[in-house]
């Protein structure tokens, strides 16, 4: 009997560990029962925190460079190529771990440092850029990634306009002619599982601003300034991109980027499994392993491990810090089973600091009950 091929794809456990560690502490609890399993180590991402990590575990090179914060700060910033292809990820230059001692600023966080980073992945004279979105800690319907990208924005005095959110309903002029104009020579793809558009009651201020440290009058006030500025965009483009599907994604990066920038939206995971040639890597294979943190109802909506089953053809395993999902709901979702580490260790804060050696040992559970005995 040939040693079983098992590949693993897990997505991060966020505030734990990374996709890569995630895999390793798989391969350890696998190799305890088979020692000399075929195991293909393939970390995703769905174009979130964690997407250049992914895109760097699949051989791509890691570029860092210094951009600009999400409250003005220099930060320094990751992006991933090949040569012709460039992942940039927005959070890596304005997520929410990159505010200063984690202070949260939902009016004034800008994108500009998204726009600075793409400059940077252009100098690489890639063809096609994927830009993941996802984790931010702005709502500035990405006035900032184009002012990192060369436009102009003023107030009606000629002054540059304010940054963030609250800046939105200042801007009277927006001139797109510096833009850089590489942006429009490549294949501008934007990898996001959400589907929301950028105003109403599920667009970027109501759905997100919260999470971002928006009471109800700052929701407010930044639905207003969207709104704003979706008109001054689609007045000076001619094109009216609000209501597109994924223009809400990141607090409005993903409505400047289709309504200015040309952006096809595909599904984030999607991006990342051919990126990483998922499809290549499990040809052949036994079983699948992937994961996240929490199996909930966001999985089922464009998460990692949802796509990940949906490509496999295989038997595939979630395997998760907590799940919160039925039988049903994990069969329907393409899953042959599911495990938790709670179901080990019911305390969150234990499963999180002993992690790598809870997955182990479910991942032998896994090898025990899914492969056939060595």
């Amino acid at each position: 009997m040939r040693p079983p091929r098992i590949v693993l794809a897990p997505d991060k456990f966020k505030g734990s560990l990374t996709a890569a560690e995630v895999a390793e502490a798989l391969a350890a609890g696998i190799r305890r029962v088979w020692p000399d399993a075929d195991i293909r180590r393939v970390p995703v991402a769905d174009g979130g925190e964690g997407t250049v990590e992914a895109a760097v575990s699949a051989g791509f090179d890691r570029v860092t460079t210094n951009v600009g914060g999400p409250t003005g700060e220099t930060v320094r910033a990751a992006f991933a190529h090949n040569g012709t292809v460039a992942v940039v990820e927005a959070a890596a230059a304005c997520g929410l771990s990159r505010l200063p001692g984690g202070t949260l600023a939902p009016l004034t966080a800008t994108s500009i440092g998204v726009g600075e980073l793409v400059r940077a992945a252009l100098d690489t004279g890639c063809r096609t850029l994927v830009l993941g979105v996802g984790g931010s800690a702005c709502t500035d319907g990405g006035a900032g990634l184009l002012d990192g990208l060369g436009a102009v924005l003023l107030d009606a005095d000629g002054r540059p306009a304010g940054p963030g959110g609250g800046g939105l309903t200042d801007i009277a002029y927006l001139d797109l002619h510096r833009l850089d104009p590489r942006i429009h020579e490549v294949e501008l793809v934007l990898a996001s599982d959400v589907d929301n558009p950028l105003l109403g009651t599920d667009g970027a201020a109501a759905v997100f601003g919260p999470q971002k440290g928006a009471s109800g009058g700052e929701v407010a006030a930044l639905e207003a300034g969207l709104a704003h500025w979706a008109h001054l965009v689609a007045r000076r483009t001619g094109f009216d991109a609000a209501d597109r599907p994924g223009a809400g994604a990141a607090g409005g990066i993903g409505f400047a980027a289709i309504a200015v920038l040309g952006a096809r939206r595909a599904g984030g995971i999607d991006i990342m499994l051919d990126l990483v040639g998922f499809d290549r890597v499990a040809k052949g294979a036994d079983l699948v392993i992937t994961g996240e943190g929490s199996l909930d109802d966001q999985t089922l909506h464009g998460k990692a491990p949802a796509g990940v089953a949906a490509r496999s053809g295989i038997p595939t395993i979630a395997i998760a810090g907590r799940n919160l999902l039925g039988d049903q709901q994990l069969r329907a979702a393409g899953f042959t089973a599911a495990y938790a580490l709670t179901d080990l260790e019911p305390d969150l804060r234990r499963c999180q600091d002993n992690a790598a050696e809870l997955l182990a040992h479910q991942a032998e559970r896994i090898a025990h009950t899914h492969l056939p005995a060595p």
